[in-house]
């Protein structure tokens, strides 16, 4: 590849359920002129999000969905190769939020300058960045987590529920996670040091749940939805708190689930027993607050009391697979594409 060359992914269709590799298509284009605040960044990761099949639709959402033959939205990491902004230089390594490309020119006052001394850079992609942001804010001001609560995290060996599970151990509860899989489960008790963990494709999944709660639970992060919070809903005390950061099981769905209407008795709980349920969008709702999270993570992550595991894939061509193996849970960590 020319290195005035740039590769990027385009959406080629809108998927119908499950994305598939032909919904997306891949080109090369000419590296456009840097404008006066400009610089010129070779992506060496991209991060690959479970919110990305939401821009692939059309239906109404919190942002603009990516247009037909427009570039997928995503987090990257990367190193200056030229700017014309006076904070950026060759060779500084930064973030960039504009999407599946080998190489982008964005806006200098965009970007967000990493310094690879105090961590691997990938990790501004994760722990340090997005996902440990989400995980931060979600349980510490929406969770509202006291010494002594039963915190339950579903996806708990994704980046933030893996995030949630440690923060919550941090701050005294006592932490259930549910992952898919006994290795993940084995990973979350010997890495995260959860009190309990629960695989969800158990056939007896909501029994072994509420043996390991039983006390009731007081802080549900919700990643998961489906059969999941449907063993929760009846373990939930009187007062609990559920923060809303997705729900990953119902992204693929082209219809409401088959089964009886569940939504009343839903509302009645939610009355009942006084439950707070918020969902949010982490930079709509708390960019404000990021420089707290990031003294905060940037001091646990190097004091090692949080760890984190990515799941890496080498190969910029591998991007598509990768999204799809993240809504179907095959991955264990936190997605990155490794494009150098």
């Amino acid at each position: 590849m020319s290195a005035l060359t740039n590769q990027r992914f385009v959406l080629a269709s809108r998927p119908v359920g499950a994305p598939t590799a032909e919904n997306f298509r891949l080109e090369e284009a000419a590296i456009p002129a840097l404008g006066n605040q400009d610089v010129l960044i070779e992506n060496h990761h991209l991060s690959i999000d479970p919110y990305m099949r939401g821009r692939m639709s059309d239906a109404k959402s919190y942002a603009e969905p990516v247009a037909i033959d427009g570039l997928m939205v995503g987090a990257t990491v990367g190193k200056v190769l030229e700017s014309n902004h006076a904070d950026y230089q060759a060779g500084d390594w930064v973030l960039a939020y504009k999407g599946w490309e080998t190489h982008s020119v964005v806006d200098g006052d965009t970007l967000l300058k990493l310094n690879p001394d105090l961590a691997p850079v990938s990790y501004a992609l994760g722990i340090l960045g997005m996902p440990g942001f989400t995980a931060y804010m979600g349980l510490l001001d929406i969770g509202q987590p006291k010494e002594g609560d039963t915190l339950v995290v579903a996806a708990a060996t994704g980046p933030v529920g893996a995030t949630v599970a440690q923060i919550g151990k941090l701050k005294g509860c006592r932490v259930v996670a549910i992952a898919g899989g006994e290795d993940k489960c084995q990973y979350a008790r010997e890495h995260l040091s959860v009190d309990a963990c629960i695989d969800h494709k158990a056939d007896n999944f909501a029994e072994q749940l509420a043996d390991a709660c039983p006390q009731g639970i007081d802080v549900y992060f919700e990643n998961v939805g489906g059969k999941v919070f449907d063993a929760v809903m009846p373990l939930l005390n009187t007062g609990a708190r559920i923060p809303v950061c997705g729900l990953v099981s119902q992204y693929n769905n082209t219809a409401l689930p088959e089964g009886p209407d569940r939504l009343s008795q839903l509302m009645g709980t939610i009355l009942v027993k006084r439950l707070t349920v918020k969902g949010f969008i982490i930079f709509d709702d708390y960019a404000h607050r990021y420089p707290e999270f990031a003294h905060d993570m940037a001091k646990w992550v190097g004091e090692g009391q949080i760890h984190y595991r990515e799941h890496a894939v080498d190969g910029f061509e591998q991007a598509p697979q990768a999204l799809i193996d993240v809504l179907e849970g095959r991955n264990f960590g936190k997605m990155v594409v490794n494009i150098k």
